[in-house]
This record gives C-alpha cells, sequence and structure tokens, in this order.
C-alpha cells in the first residue's frame, strides 16, 4: 500500500458520548454545549438516536449532535435519508451521520434485514442517500440503480423543502480493510472503532482511508471536495475514587475481551499476534462467561487497547498524547458505566 501521510497535527477535538432515554441525551447535550464541547455523539442501542438529537437540538443551538453510530442496514437509504434530514434541519445544520454496519446476525436476526457484502453495500448506501438528498435540494426527480438499493421514484408530496446549510456529513465506522477504504471512498469522515490501538490506526487503518479519498478526489468526486475527518474513541478506564477506578479497569477488560470475541474485529488481534485468543474468547462468549473471558485480557492488552489512569485528568492527557497527529478528533469511551460529568473531567484533562 501506498504510504500516505497521518492527519496534520491539528489540535485535537476531544467530544463527548451519551446515551439513554431521549430526555437524558438532551440534558447531556445542553451541559457538554456549557462546556465548550464541538459534538456530542449518541450510539443507537435501546434507543433510536434520532429522535433522541432531535430532543437535543431543541435545548441547545451550537453543538453538533452526531449519531454514532446508526445501523445503516437496519433501514434503507430513504429512511435514512428522512431521517438525518429532519434532525439537519431542526438543528439549523448540526446533525453528523455517523453510520455502521453492525455485524450479520444482529442484521438478519435482530432487524430482519437482508446481509450481503458489508463494504459494497455500505459504499451504495451512502451514495444511494446522496442521491436522495439531491434529488431534495435541487427539487428534481431520482433516478437511482445500484446492486442493492433502487430509488426512481420521488413526487412533490414526499420531498421536503432545500436545507439552507445543506445535507449532513457522513461519517463511515470501520474496522477491516474493506470498509475502511469504503469510509475514504464515499464518507465525509471516518469513525474508528473504539477496539483499535494506536499502532494499528497508524498502520492499517488511517493510510487506507486517506489513499481512498485521495483516489476519489483524483476522479472528482462531489463529496471529495470537503475536508476528511478522522474520529474515534478510545477505550478509558478510570475514576476518582479507587473503587471507581479498579470497578472500571476490570470493566475495560471485559469489553475488550467481548469486541475480541467478534470474528470481525480478528484483524486487529492478528496486527499485534494475539489471532489465536480470538479462538478461544470466541468459545467463551458462545457460552456467556463474559468475566471469564475479561481474565484472559493481560496487562500488556489492557494499555494496548484502553488509557489507563488513576484519575481522569491523567486518562484525558493520556488520551491527548496517544491521538494528536493521528486522529482530528476523539471522545472517551468510559468503561464502567455512562457518566458524563466524568467524561467531562478527561476532557478537561485533554485540553490541559
Amino acid at each position: 500500500m501506498t504510504r500516505v501521510q497521518r492527519p496534520a497535527a491539528t489540535p485535537l477535538a476531544v467530544e463527548v458520548t451519551a446515551s439513554g432515554p431521549p430526555a437524558g441525551v438532551a440534558a447531556a447535550a445542553q451541559l457538554a454545549e456549557q462546556h465548550g464541547v464541538e459534538r456530542l455523539y449518541v450510539a443507537e442501542a435501546a434507543y433510536d438516536p434520532f429522535q433522541a438529537l432531535a430532543v437535543a437540538a431543541g435545548r441547545t443551538s451550537k453543538i453538533e449532535l452526531a449519531t454514532g453510530v446508526a445501523v445503516a442496514f437496519a433501514r434503507t437509504p430513504m429512511t435514512l435519508a428522512s431521517s438525518a434530514w429532519t434532525l439537519q434541519e431542526m438543528s439549523g445544520g448540526r446533525a453528523v451521520i455517523g453510520l455502521g454496519s453492525q455485524v450479520k446476525a444482529h442484521i438478519t436476526r435482530r432487524f430482519s434485514m437482508p446481509w450481503s457484502n458489508p463494504a459494497a453495500r455500505m459504499r451504495e448506501f451512502v451514495m444511494a442517500t446522496r442521491a436522495i438528498w439531491d434529488s431534495w435540494q435541487a427539487g428534481e426527480s431520482i433516478t437511482f440503480r445500484g446492486e442493492f438499493y433502487t430509488h426512481t421514484l420521488m413526487t412533490p408530496t414526499f420531498t421536503p423543502t432545500p436545507l439552507e446549510p445543506g445535507p449532513p456529513k457522513v461519517l463511515i465506522a470501520a474496522v477491516g480493510p474493506s470498509m475502511t477504504r469504503t469510509a475514504g471512498q464515499v464518507g465525509d469522515g471516518l469513525l474508528c472503532h473504539p477496539f483499535s490501538s494506536t499502532s494499528y490506526l497508524a498502520a492499517c487503518v488511517v493510510p487506507r482511508a486517506i489513499e481512498a479519498r485521495l483516489e476519489e478526489k483524483a476522479d472528482s468526486a462531489p463529496w471529495s471536495r470537503f475536508p476528511f475527518e478522522i474520529a474515534g474513541s478510545v477505550i478509558t478506564a478510570t475514576g476518582r475514587t479507587r473503587q471507581e477506578y479498579n470497578d472500571s479497569v476490570r470493566a475495560a477488560r471485559e469489553r475488550i475481551a467481548f469486541y475480541a470475541s467478534t470474528p470481525a474485529y480478528r484483524p486487529v488481534l492478528d496486527h499485534h499476534g494475539w489471532g489465536p485468543l480470538q479462538d478461544e474468547l470466541h468459545a467463551l462468549a458462545r457460552r456467556g462467561r463474559w468475566s471469564e473471558m475479561g481474565r484472559l485480557i493481560d496487562d500488556e492488552m489492557l494499555r494496548t487497547f484502553a488509557v489507563v489512569a488513576e484519575s481522569p485528568a491523567a486518562a484525558g492527557r493520556l488520551i491527548r498524547e496517544r491521538c494528536t497527529g493521528l486522529l482530528h478528533r476523539v471522545s472517551p469511551s468510559l468503561c464502567g458505566g455512562s457518566d458524563l460529568s466524568l467524561a467531562l473531567e478527561v476532557m478537561a484533562g485533554a485540553r490541559e
């Protein structure tokens, strides 16, 4: 692969994540905005992120509101386009759409949606979504025919009004090489998975995404005119007390073990020579032996995939050291439960 420089060493933007019911997300967005946070991420877990962010949009005025991530293949390009367009309008242009593929079992068994060729499907999904947005912005008909999606009908009744700030940015979550290239090809940015070491990002992810982006720029793809951002989250084990710290470290080991047990993430382990551990962890995961899995994550692996510090400020400084010059934006992925006030303390440490 061609050697490509890492992102320029611009100041690292440190952001936060919220989760839970819409009212809690809205309160978190207000608090984050008061602390000068530029962007709030909300993942798709027990609640729909678009609805929670729409509530947050009405209670904030500056902070960007991002899905981090929304499950693309649980939707069609048209349903995603509509939800994102609505959030962009309600927020006055502050929406950022982070998309992820999820894994096959969730798409087929939880969402009852088709699964095949995830990188190629994601590329076409994003291109179809952009085609829909272009038709709405220009007030024109749509003719999009692809291998996975076809959109050829758009009548005035179902066409929303154009947006003054334009459509939102699309960030694509990626771990493996194919999806990473897809992010560079059709995304406005790359969302790096928290199960990614600094070494893996620098060697296997960031250069591949930038290379793909430069190829699209050479081909004059319309979206390649805009800056490409690289964002990510870092598994963070810290606490204000010894007990909180110990609980967080234990939770970090279990989270790393959970990710490492997933076959799709094996390339990350292979990069460090830990590939065989994936087979052992996967077998334990199938039997639900989560705590036992965590005990297989030794200190070297823990500190490879997580920032571990006995105070939030120290954790923030380690995040800054680890990610400056590699990522443009980063958020701490706290272990042991969502705690926005703790995340803000970590963020303050990164800003010191």
